[in-house]
């Protein structure tokens, strides 16, 4: 799939347009007539890779954001500070909300949950 395709009359962009009777999916262009039926049915495809540092930072950026609320009463296992942001959200193959906890310790970066 290409990223952008052009008119062959005009070189102008081409953009997705349905055709409802025959439950097709076009590309026209907006300058002339010219219209040519999709190859496949995907318009745009976003694909996100992520490394194994970049979800781990994320993580430790949290301990930062001064918009999130932050606890005293609790102390961190690995390195015993006891200070640590905290936010609710759904935990991977789990229902409900679960409360994680991020020590704010710069060194430490340690993630609990319960």
């Amino acid at each position: 799939m290409s990223a952008m395709k052009f008119c062959r009359e005009c070189n102008n962009i081409l953009y997705p347009k349905e055709e409802k009777e025959r439950q097709l999916l076009l590309f026209a262009c907006r300058n002339c007539e010219h219209q040519e039926v999709a190859a496949d049915n995907c318009v745009y495809r976003n694909i996100v890779h992520h490394e194994a540092g970049e979800r781990t930072q994320v993580l430790q950026d949290v301990a930062s954001d001064p918009t999130l609320p932050r606890t005293k009463d609790v102390r961190c296992s690995a390195c015993g500070h006891g200070e640590a942001v905290f936010f609710q959200a759904t935990a991977r193959g789990e229902e409900g909300m679960t409360l994680f906890f991020v020590c704010c310790n710069p060194s430490c970066g340690n993630r609990w949950r319960e």
